[in-house]
């Protein structure tokens, strides 16, 4: 029956607006009620009516939709993907519905899809790359044909129908039989369109509470990538074009976070010890989803401009040489993180460094895929292929500045413990103090005296652990600093005011500056190897970072509140820490447990799916790397002659961008 009403309707647009003349405007276009929108005038009524026939099969057979959009050049915006998606977004299509954009003068395509569809990067890739015959061949109709069927196999829904013979005296009959129905099959067609506008999904109220919670999950992780990766392309545009012309950009991107901070705080709520009701559960899920939503949508706002101010297409050549300099400046320093991390290695246990422990392998590994992608720019440009170049480009930019995190995170975390180290020689002589004054008091009851012996046994084990090899400082200053506040309770009694507020002092800042390293360390491990990290790590880095602010706010005015909330960061970061690390040892295992490794690359590729450079969709196994957002990973295929193919990063965006940039010249 769809592929009746859709043959109809094309049928009638022919018959009332007749022979189709070539359009010269070709900005972002409604798609209309049909599957088909030639906006180019180079099908005929019959292949016209043909291929929506074709389209509308597909729909049926696999639940797929696949519109197609043919215009003589992409304009307002020029660039093939913002052009498509733009389409795709206007329109209002969802997850299981993509758009064919071909520009029949301009010689360009590309397919835009929603990341969380049905179909993986690599199938989208082999379909673009099927298109090329017909497209070279201006064979506008087949290419429908081959893209349809391509879609078809990709889903697993058999052979392609055929959008052939006898199709038009079948049409007439049916024209003569419902024409007054078509009525009826506007306002269905309308209504199914209303539904896609507000994301082609069972309302969330209606969702099973499980999958209300995943989709919130994925929310969060998505909308933390887009936020982290429009964070990193902002600061290569502000190096290059100053503070006030990203100005707009920087207040986008904070109101962004804020949203994203408070869907973090919700997360955090539904993931503590108190029980939720099931209602509660429900709404801050859904209100989860919404501020993520927010979030994405305030920068997609801003992507297009933010495109036009890079320009990476056009100043292809420059930018090449900035981030070629920028990855040479960066080279020289993981020798120094290596020699570096020996001598850690040498003092410290390696539960102390397990968060940097790879992290000079992981730079040299995104290193190298930044130069396979600037190797390829250097190639795009020369052939005149600006786009392709851009593609490159912001994708090693990426890989080098998480070389750069990398390596700096090797120095940072051997300042915190050299740090934690002087922390704990201080706090070890305080409870040696207070083991002397709380010998001094009466003990009737013998309490004192169990707060005394561990306390003692509390500062012999630091003592010891400070005087070998193999030190775990972190650890060592929160076995102290329970210690601490426990005997600080059983001799309060004894000190004055002025006193005790100067311990609280001292104890507040011993614990901001253990809470700080923590922190950075989860963040640093976190950002680094986001692809493989889900929400539970980020939940709690985020929420750590938050008590950490405000406590570093509050020393001053509220030290009680202020030591209550750093304890809480430094607890937080540490379940960070080890949440992400379950994630990344999650990830490895799938790899090695039979994973499929992307194409061209091996390890360097896998390395920048790690750290979320690209998706992991083309991945059997794994720790979960997501498509989403704009700040989600993309991939680009299809385009050139030699079936290569480019996968990178989104720029920066939310989840208008619909996370692909695919495509090319044909």
């Amino acid at each position: 029956m769809r592929r009746a009403w859709a043959t109809v309707l094309a049928v009638l647009a022919m018959v009332v607006a007749g022979p189709v003349a070539a359009a010269s405007a070709t900005d972002p276009i409604p798609l209309g009620d049909s599957f088909v929108a030639d906006e180019a005038g180079v099908l005929s009524g019959g292949q016209l009516s043909g291929a929506d026939a074709t389209l509308a099969k597909l729909e049926t057979d696999t639940g797929i939709s696949l519109y197609v959009a043919l215009v003589p050049e992409f304009t307002n915006p020029s660039d093939r993907n913002a052009w498509a998606d733009a389409v795709a977004q206007d329109n209002g299509l969802g997850d299981r519905q993509y758009l064919l954009a071909i520009a029949t003068e301009a010689r360009q395509y590309t397919i835009s899809a929603s990341p969380s569809g049905p179909l993986s990067e690599d199938q989208l890739v082999a379909i673009e790359q099927s298109l090329l015959p017909d497209l070279r061949a201006d064979d506008w109709a087949g290419a429908i044909d081959t893209a349809a069927t391509g879609v078809r196999q990709a889903a697993g829904g058999g052979t392609p129908g055929s959008s052939g013979g006898g199709i038009p005296g079948f049409v007439w009959i049916i024209l003569l039989l419902v024409v007054a129905a078509v009525i009826v099959f506007l306002v269905v067609r309308s209504r199914r369109k209303a539904k896609v506008a507000a994301g082609g999904t069972t309302p969330l109220e209606q969702l099973p509470l499980q999958d209300l919670e995943r989709q919130a999950g994925s929310a969060l992780v998505a909308t933390d990538d887009a936020v982290k990766t429009s964070e990193e392309e902002l600061g290569f545009a502000r190096a290059q074009f100053g503070d006030e012309a990203t100005g707009e950009f920087e207040a986008a991107l904070a109101q962004a976070k804020e949203n994203l901070n408070q869907a973090f705080t919700l997360k955090q709520k539904l993931d503590d010890s108190t029980p939720d009701s099931e209602a509660d559960t429900r709404a801050w899920n859904a209100q989860i989803i919404e501020l993520c939503t927010q979030a994405g949508a305030l920068l997609d706002e801003r992507a297009a401009a933010f495109d036009e101010l890079r320009k990476l297409e056009q100043n292809a050549p420059e930018a090449l040489a900035k981030v070629q300099e920028l990855r040479g400046s960066v080279e020289p320093r993981i020798a120094e993180a290596e020699s570096a991390l020996a001598a850690l290695s040498a003092r410290y246990a390696p539960s102390a460094l397990a968060t940097i422990a790879d992290n000079p392998v992981q730079a040299r590994q995104r290193l190298a895929f930044a130069d396979d992608r600037l190797a390829e720019a250097q190639e795009d440009i020369g052939a005149g292929r600006g786009g392709e170049a851009a593609v490159g480009i912001r994708a090693a930019e990426e890989a080098v500045d998480q070389a750069r995190l990398l390596v700096d995170a090797v120095g940072k975390l051997g300042q915190d413990l050299a740090a934690a180290e002087q922390s704990i020689s201080a706090l070890v002589a305080n409870l040696q103090q207070d083991i002397a004054a709380a010998s001094a008091l009466p003990d009737a009851d013998g309490r004192l005296a169990s707060v005394i012996a561990s306390t003692r046994q509390a500062v012999d084990a630091a003592t010891a652990a400070t005087a070998g090899a193999q030190l775990a400082p972190l650890q060592v200053l929160q076995s102290l600093e329970a210690a601490n506040t426990q005997i600080d309770g059983a001799i309060a009694g004894i000190r004055d005011a002025q006193e005790q507020a100067e311990r609280a002092r001292q104890q507040l800042g011993q614990l901001l500056l253990q809470a700080q390293a923590q922190v950075s360390a989860a963040e640093d491990y976190i950002t680094a190897r986001r692809g493989a990290v889900g929400a539970t790590a980020r939940t709690r880095l985020a929420e750590a970072g938050a008590s950490l602010v405000q406590a570093q706010q509050l020393q001053t005015t509220d030290p009680a509140q202020a030591l209550s909330l750093a304890q809480r960061a430094n607890q937080l970061a540490g379940q960070a820490i080890q949440s992400a690390q379950n994630d990344v040892g999650s990830f490895d295992a799938g790899i090695m447990g039979g994973g499929r490794a992307p194409a061209g690359g091996g390890d360097n590729v896998l390395g920048a799916v790690l750290g979320g450079i690209v998706i992991n969709s083309m991945l059997g196994g794994g720790g979960g790397a997501r498509g989403g957002f704009g700040g989600a990973s993309g991939s680009l295929g299809g385009g050139r002659g030699g079936g290569r193919t480019v996968r990178t990063p989104g720029s920066f965006g939310g989840g208008g961008t619909r996370g692909r940039r695919g495509g090319g010249r044909f």
